[in-house]
């Protein structure tokens, strides 16, 4: 057995047969139908002539079958490839460009999408359809049908040895540019994202064979809410895997349907990624009131998109002795620290959290030195130890986030703006690449977002720089209302001054019906740049 994330599956199948793996959409899964599963689509992808190193497509909204894939690709050293399902054609066009697909598995719904990009899969060899009753028409892919070819295939496990060298890549979108492929090999991302080393404790696995030993002492329930497509959750499906844990998914996120949810399958931890996602999941449990039994919810945890404290005050109106945690990280570091959030305690210090530093995390500054603790210097996240081979096919991108220092040391270094705080921890103010520089001062998005979704009157908000002739640039606000409600400019800006310093203060105002997020909760910032900018009607 190797840090090979199959294996770790495959051992925790062995180890907890019997226990829940899954519940999506009304499906469930134990950890031995699962693998029976997994193996009998791996066996498919195997007569289909998929090889080691071969990528493989998944093209789905969150379902047994997304899960059933993943593991399947990575059982035969395959390398599966998220793929995002709100992509436009373009962006659809330029991923399937980048990725070298040998195989696509997608849901129906999308076949009339992938055959308007089918011009830039060259190495398409074959592809397989999960139906979804959607009635789509992908007739002229001609593809194979999901569960038939599972009924055909056989349930034993009968594979290879593997390697903690084999690749797993991560297509991140981030807030700009096109979508880039993150290259890991399995040990790597394995200590980073999937609790090789625990986040919270700093214990580090020292077999393989320890992860599934973490899951002894019971079954716990989680529920990473995001799409599949995204890191968090993708690491909250596996990571939970890893120890025995039962996880449940949702196709789409809807605020009744996750009280729902959590209600019926006495949901312990539920995964959220920020306000996107908070703000109406609290909203909802305000109007519901006495709607659902709760009682089973532990903890709520917050990753990859920013948590406003207005927020998590009302999460903790509700459920006073919730265990509320910050996460911060990213598709290129891995995991960076967590901050745990006290009720009555809840305002940040810059654009993001404080957070206790993880494993090999620290802050440095432009010449790849660690700031001096309590200094206010401001620098940049850094990751050592277990990071990235590179960016899949892009070595300028990856020769300038993936660095070494002039000790010979490399490090992962994607853009994240922090301080070292005097205790040792770090706080998070921004990613530069969307940062404003106004008159010379350096503003982050984030923080100005969390000033001005603290009014009564806001729901959402992203901020971008827009053109000024005297600093340069000026801080605008998009925002969307809160139904029947239409903030002033003036009281959005009297609201943020006892928040945030007074250049950092919107001086123009965009009211919108609603604001542009992924669907992993993360803003939209170039769409927020063209409605600022008047670009977009």
């Amino acid at each position: 057995m190797e840090f090979n994330l199959a294996d770790l599956f495959e051992h925790a199948a062995d180890v907890y047969p019997e226990r829940e793996c899954l519940v999506a959409e009304g499906a469930r899964r134990t950890y031995a139908e699962m693998d029976q599963r997994a193996n009998r689509l791996a066996h498919a992808l195997l007569a289909q002539g998929v090889r080691p190193g071969d990528h493989v497509g998944i093209y789905a909204y969150n379902s047994v079958e997304w899960v059933e894939s993943l593991w399947a690709i990575f059982k035969v050293r395959a390398v599966w490839i998220n793929i995002n399902y709100r992509y436009v054609e373009d962006e659809l066009k330029y991923l399937f460009g980048n990725s070298d697909l040998v195989g696509l598995i997608y849901q129906r719904e999308f076949g009339p999408r992938i055959l308007g990009a089918r011009d830039s899969l060259p190495g398409l060899r074959f592809s397989i359809a999960i139906e979804d009753q959607s009635g789509a028409d992908n007739s002229k892919l001609q593809s194979l049908d999901y569960e038939k070819l599972l009924a055909a295939a056989s349930p034993e496990r009968d594979f290879g040895k593997r390697s903690p060298d084999d690749h797993y890549i991560l297509y991140t979108g981030g807030t700009t540019g096109m979508p880039k492929g993150v290259v890991w090999r399995h040990e790597d991302v394995l200590m980073t994202l999937g609790g090789g080393i625990d986040v919270l404790t700093g214990q580090k696995a020292q077999r393989p064979e320890d992860m599934a030993e973490r899951g002894r002492g019971g079954v716990q329930t989680m529920f990473p809410i995001a799409p599949l497509m995204h890191g968090a959750t993708q690491w909250g499906v596996m990571g939970g895997a890893f120890v025995g844990r039962k996880t449940v998914l949702v196709a789409r996120f809807e605020p009744v349907n996750v009280w729902r949810l959590i209600d019926k399958e006495r949901v312990m931890s539920v995964m959220i990624t920020g306000d996107a996602m908070g703000r109406p999941l609290i909203e909802e449990l305000e109007r519901a009131r006495a709607s659902y039994d709760l009682s089973s919810l532990v903890s709520v945890s917050s990753t990859a998109a920013v948590f406003s404290p207005s927020v998590k005050d009302q999460f903790f109106t509700h459920f006073p002795n919730l265990i509320m945690t910050d996460a911060v990280g990213s598709s290129e570091g891995g995991a960076n620290g967590v901050a745990f959030v006290q009720k009555g305690n809840t305002a940040m210090k810059g654009g993001g959290p404080t957070i206790r530093a993880g494993a090999d995390s620290t802050v440095l500054d432009e010449n790849l030195e660690p700031v001096t603790p309590g200094s206010g210097v401001i620098g940049k996240v850094a990751r050592g130890g277990n990071v990235p081979v590179g960016y899949y096919k892009d070595p300028v991108k990856s020769a300038e986030v993936f660095v070494l220092d002039k000790r010979g040391k490399r490090w992962s270094i994607p853009g994240d703006f922090a301080t070292l705080e005097a205790d040792g921890t770090i706080t998070l103010l921004g990613r530069g690449s969307v940062s404003i520089n106004s008159g010379g001062e350096k503003i982050f998005p984030e923080e100005v977002e969390a000033a001005i979704k603290s009014h009564p009157d806001c729901f959402d908000a992203v901020v971008v720089g827009v053109p000024d002739e005297r600093f340069g640039s000026r801080v605008a606000a998009v925002i969307e209302p809160r139904p029947g409600r239409t903030p002033a400019l003036d009281s959005i800006q009297s609201h943020c001054r006892s928040k945030i310093a007074g250049y950092k203060i919107p001086r123009e105002l965009h009211l919108v019906a609603k604001v542009e997020r992924s669907p992993s909760g993360k803003p939209d910032y170039r769409w927020a740049k063209e409605v600022a900018t008047g670009a977009r009607r």
